[in-house]
Formats: C-alpha cells, sequence, structure tokens
C-alpha cells in the first residue's frame, strides 16, 4: 500500500513532493483539509526550463516548463505559456486553467498580460503545446491528461494509480491542481510579478479546478466559469434519478474531491461566470455553492438560454473582477438584492429587484427572467415585463402549473464609459452584466401563499418583435456555422399540440440553399429511460427570397430514419444550415448571406395536456413531488443560516 507524504530527509536535494508505500486504510484522508494537510507547492524546486522566448507588441511570451512534484518516486512536470509586460514590475498575476479535452493558449496568457497581468495559461492537459519535439506536460504514468494514461475521476484504485487503496490522491484532479498551485509559486518566484497577488481563473474543468484551487491563501481572487458548481452526484430538485453516477467510493470522493466541500474553504473573492442552461454546472447547484461561501465578496453573472457559453457584457465582468481585486482600478458593483413575493393578493408571484446604484456606472437595464421547468438544463426562461418604482423594479412571474416550481433571477447592466478590450470570440465593450440573487418557489410553498395558475397556451412562438432575446445564438454572422436554438417549445405554454405543423418563414440572399429545421427531444433526461432524440426536417430553399414554411410532424426524422411522433418531450427548436447538420446528405455548404426569420408558430391540431417530461418511465408523480421535501427543508434551513450570519 502507498500513501502521500512530504520527503523532508533530504533537504539539500531536490525537497521532493514524494509517494512512499505501505500507507493503512485508516490513513486515508476524510476531508478537503485533510486532503491538502501534506502537501507544501513551495517545497519541491521548480525546475523552470524556457523552451523558448518571443516579444511582440510590448508583450514578453515565453514557453515554459516546471516540475509540479514528485508523487511515488514519479517526477511529474508541465508545459505552459507565461506572459508579461516588457519592464513591467510588481505585476499582479493570473494562473489560467483551460478546459478539458483542451490544450492552454498563448493567446490567453498574451490577453491578461495586454490588461497588465503576468500571466501563466497550465497546461495541465497532455495535448502537446509549441513546437514538435517541445518538452511536453508529463504526469510520468499516472492516470492523468487526456492521452496515456487517461482522466482519472474517482478515488478507486487502478492501474498507475498513486494508491491501491480508494484514496482522493489516486484522483487526476488533485495532481491538476497542485499543477495550478506550482503555477502560484511560478509566479511568486519571477521578478516582474507581485506573487502575494495572484488570481485563478478558468472554464469548464478548468473552472472546476479554479474552485479546487482558490482554497489556496496565497490566490486572491477567482473566477470559475461553467465548472465547479459541485453537487453533480445530486439529484436534481424534484427529479429523481438525476444525479451522476459512480460506480463506488461515492461518499469519500464528495468529501475529498466534490467542489461543494471547497466552497466553505475559499476565502478570496470569487466570481462565477455562467450559462443558465449549462449542462456541466447547472443553475441550481452554482446558487447552492455560492452560498456556502464564509465571505460575502462574490458575484455571479449568468448568460440567459445559452449552454457552456456566454456573451461579451458577461465575460466583462471576469475581467472587471480582477481589476477591482488585484488591481485597485475599478468598482465593482454589488450584486442586486431580490425578492420572490408569493403573497401578492391577485395570485400572481412578483420578483422584486433593488440593484447597486451608488457606484460611479450607470444603469442600463434590468431583465428579470423566470422560467418552469424543473431541470434547468432545458429550462426556457421568460423574461419578465418590469414596472420602475425609484431604485426598485418589479415583474410579475405568472405560474403556469402549480405542481411545479417557480424559478426568477435578474441580470443587471451597468454602462462602464469605459471600452474594454475583449479575448477573440468576443466584441470589445463598455457594459458589464452582474446577476442578482437567485430565487425559486416550490409547489407547496405557492399553494399556501394563494398563488393561481394561468393555463394560457400559445400557438406563435416567436416574431422576433423582441429580436432574437429568447434564444441561445452561436456563430452570428458566420455564413456556414450560424446556429439559433431555443428552448421555448419545451415551456409549458408553447408546447406543440397534438397534430400541428411547424410554421415559419425564411427569407434568403441566394438560392438553391438547403435548411435545417431541428426539434430535440428528451436533451438531458436520461434519468427518464427515455434516450434524446435529434429530429431534423431539411428544406430545400430553391428560389432567393421569402419562403413561407409549414411542416408537418412526420416531416422531422433522426438520422437513423425515425419519424417524430409527439411534441411532448421536445427540449430544443434549432436552426441551422442543413449540410451542417446532416453533411452525409446535403454536400453544399451554406453559401448566401445569413437569412432571416419570422413568425415560427404552430398551426392546426388539438392542445392537450402534456406528460410531466422529468418522470421515469413507470413512475409516480406523488415521488417525484416528494422529491422536492429534501431540498425545501435545506432552503429554510439556509435561510435561517443567512439571517443569522447578516446579523
Amino acid at each position: 500500500m502507498k500513501r502521500l507524504l512530504m520527503n523532508r530527509l533530504l533537504a539539500v536535494a531536490s525537497f521532493l513532493i514524494c509517494v512512499v508505500a505501505n500507507a493503512q486504510a485508516d490513513d486515508v484522508p476524510q476531508t478537503v483539509e485533510q486532503a491538502w494537510a501534506d502537501y507544501d507547492p513551495r517545497q519541491e524546486p521548480l525546475e523552470i526550463e524556457v523552451i523558448r522566448e518571443s516579444l511582440a507588441d510590448g508583450i514578453v511570451l515565453r514557453h515554459v516548463w516546471y516540475v509540479v512534484g514528485t508523487f511515488d518516486g514519479k517526477k511529474t512536470r508541465v508545459a505552459a505559456f507565461y506572459a508579461f509586460p516588457k519592464d513591467g514590475e510588481n505585476l499582479p498575476g493570473i494562473v489560467q486553467l483551460h478546459g478539458g479535452g483542451q490544450r492552454a493558449r498563448s493567446e490567453t496568457a498574451q490577453f491578461w498580460a495586454s490588461h497588465g497581468y503576468a500571466a501563466i495559461a497550465v497546461n495541465w492537459g497532455e495535448h502537446v503545446i509549441g513546437e514538435d519535439g517541445d518538452p511536453n506536460t508529463d504526469w510520468a504514468g499516472l492516470p492523468a491528461g487526456f492521452l496515456e494514461p487517461k482522466h482519472h475521476n474517482d478515488v478507486t484504485p487502478g492501474e498507475g494509480t498513486i494508491h491501491d487503496v480508494p484514496h482522493p490522491w489516486n484522483s487526476s484532479w488533485l495532481l491538476y491542481s497542485a499543477a495550478a498551485r506550482r503555477a502560484v509559486t511560478f509566479l511568486e518566484e519571477r521578478p516582474e510579478a507581485n506573487g502575494s497577488n495572484v488570481g485563478v481563473t478558468g472554464h469548464s474543468m478548468g473552472g472546476r479546478l479554479t474552485v479546487l484551487t482558490a482554497i489556496d491563501t496565497r490566490v486572491k481572487a477567482a473566477s470559475p466559469s461553467v465548472g465547479g458548481s459541485g453537487y453533480l452526484y445530486s439529484d436534481i430538485a424534484g427529479v429523481p434519478d438525476s444525479a451522476r453516477r459512480m460506480r463506488e467510493n461515492l461518499d469519500l470522493y464528495n468529501r475529498t474531491l466534490d467542489c461543494q466541500d471547497y466552497w466553505p474553504l475559499i476565502k478570496c473573492p470569487l466570481m462565477f461566470l455562467g450559462a443558465t442552461n449549462d449542462f456541466n454546472s447547472p443553475m441550481e447547484f452554482v446558487v447552492q455553492g455560492f452560498n456556502t461561501l464564509p465571505q460575502k465578496n462574490g458575484a455571479m453573472s449568468f448568460t440567459p438560454h445559452m449552454n457552456h457559453r456566454f456573451t461579451g457584457d458577461n465575460y466583462a465582468a471576469r475581467v472587471r473582477w480582477f481589476e477591482t481585486h488585484l488591481k485597485g482600478t475599478f468598482q465593482f458593483p454589488k450584486p442586486a438584492s431580490a425578492q420572490l413575493d408569493l403573497k401578492t393578493g391577485d395570485g400572481v408571484p412578483r420578483f422584486i429587484v433593488k440593484p447597486d446604484l451608488s457606484g460611479p456606472h450607470r444603469l442600463k437595464s434590468v431583465e428579470v427572467f423566470y422560467g418552469y421547468d424543473r431541470d434547468p438544463r432545458a429550462r426556457f426562461w421568460r423574461v419578465g415585463a418590469i414596472e420602475r418604482d425609484g431604485d426598485v423594479f418589479v415583474a410579475e412571474c405568472p405560474v403556469v402549473e402549480l405542481g411545479e416550481p417557480l424559478f426568477a433571477f435578474a441580470n443587471v447592466t451597468y454602462e462602464t464609459g469605459t471600452l474594454l478590450k475583449m479575448p477573440r470570440g468576443y466584441a470589445d465593450t463598455s457594459l458589464l452584466t452582474l446577476t442578482s440573487e437567485c430565487c425559486r418557489a416550490f409547489p407547496l410553498q405557492m399553494k399556501e401563499a394563494g398563488v393561481k395558475a394561468r393555463t394560457e397556451r400559445h400557438r406563435l412562438i416567436e416574431d422576433f418583435n423582441k429580436g432574437w432575446r429568447d434564444w441561445s445564438l452561436v456563430g452570428v454572422g458566420h455564413r456556414e456555422h450560424w446556429n439559433y436554438e431555443t428552448h421555448k417549445v419545451n415551456d409549458p405554454a408553447f408546447v406543440g399540440p397534438d397534430g400541428a405543423s411547424l410554421a415559419l418563414k425564411v427569407e434568403t440572399s441566394d438560392a438553391d440553399e438547403t435548411l435545417a429545421v431541428i426539434l430535440e427531444t428528451d436533451k438531458w433526461r436520461g434519468y427518464t429511460g427515455r434516450k434524446p432524440r435529434r429530429f431534423a426536417a431539411l428544406v430545400e430553399l430553391k428560389h432567393a427570397g421569402l419562403h413561407s414554411l409549414n411542416l408537418s410532424i412526420d416531416k422531422f426524422v433522426t438520422v437513423e430514419g425515425e419519424v417524430l411522433e409527439s411534441y411532448s418531450f421536445v427540449t430544443s427548436l434549432i436552426l441551422t444550415p442543413g449540410q451542417k447538420e446532416w453533411p452525409n446528405k446535403v454536400a453544399r455548404s451554406w453559401q448566401a448571406k445569413v437569412p432571416t426569420f419570422d413568425d415560427i408558430r404552430w398551426v392546426g391540431g388539438e392542445f392537450a395536456l402534456r406528460p410531466r417530461p422529468y418522470l421515469r418511465l413507470g413512475a409516480s408523480e406523488i415521488d417525484a413531488d416528494e422529491a422536492f421535501r429534501q431540498p425545501f427543508n435545506r432552503d429554510v434551513e439556509e435561510s435561517i443560516r443567512r439571517e443569522a450570519r447578516d446579523k
């Protein structure tokens, strides 16, 4: 058996972080603190090698290689890009952590350097960076990275793991986080950097690593994105069997590796950048973790309708966060306080928002979003009509079905007056968007408060009077790769009637194009026992100009030829080029300008009661509703704790 310890026997040698044999099962760490207790990110020499250096636009860029540590006698190293302004002094530091299956990019380090930071982008995965023959990240045979051996998520022993008993250091996550902590040490040793003023940021798997690394007391600010929520091995509230699965040792994993036990240990200011429909960090789980922060200096910025992406005004919040907490050059607004009022007299809940108006930034807009679906990944967010009363903004949030929960939040956007240079893929912006406190109401609460249901059904899906407000837009303006998606057809008021056709208008600049109109069913709903399906109707647009389409349900088929039978379990509507969707059937890519759309609606058919889409086949509705009891009690307890903390 083996055990992780610090080898302090040879002080003049390498100060190795070693793993030695013969640990007992009762020595296995049982908490986050215990898992990291014997780890010292400063102890072993970094042995930095500069592979190459360049200078462009006043930014020094270095491709470097440094030691993470010696584990079980195996010395591990990671490659990275390091950038800083030429002649810079006392620079605040940024550690950037890439997402899963990706790699460190020099552009990322250069972006932060252009904003006045000493920035290191760590290549914790094993994808090669640099040029052929360059030294690369080397986990010395430990199961980590995305080449061989593969990423090892759990704590169970396996081929190449450090321990032959269940142990948190069997997981790759701690190795990756150790690499990030060593990057902080790297910045501490750089003459141009202020190593006592370092921030950490990362996306997706890098977001999770940001949360794991932010417990290091040397980190002074953090910003994870679409990763790091925790609670992924817990059911979504009211959705039985929706938790991710782990074959064994889940309790040990949750206590030592899941982010839910890292959030309460983070002492630095933290800003979470999210997407309301993200699969990797569901919104409710982010809020749940966020509420366990031991300090109040935190903020969230969610882009509505998006999955694993965000818009520029949301991304700007991250940049401004570090300007505030590492540079002291920006005054970050406080997140808006919010309340979901259920006892309104007319039975219509109201969301009440009070934004921060004390700072130098001009309030540009307040938008209230509300929705009903129990699963945040498929939830459609309606936009509430706002009335302003002084410094308070109020929006009605009518309920469609009393048996379902209500969720609400607001996005508050400020005009900062200063144009911010953004990374590639985002337009430069002077805007900044923050998300308010997020609220939810359970069916029992609404029943007791006298909330009344509005059971209206709508045939009109989209008339574009508000533009693409209710859609997730990807590849906007790109002739071949535009992709527009909405969850509106999953909203109980917009679900397609039985036997209806889907009608829409589309205008093209050129003839002979092929449009794909897609209806996805049961996306992310594997817990129901139904498999996700993607049904596409390919429409040939023979001429240039306006086309009025009427697509019956049998026009929507899978690539295997399965025909859509019902709209009941549709989770999203997607518009995209036919060649992009089915390249085997459509040879010609989209050549015309990006088309314009109008008047998407259901035609014909009869409205019918939709089955509850989150129910497992054969499950009882009573059991599903009972699943709300635990989160309801948890919310009550959390409210009591927060009130006590506020006092």
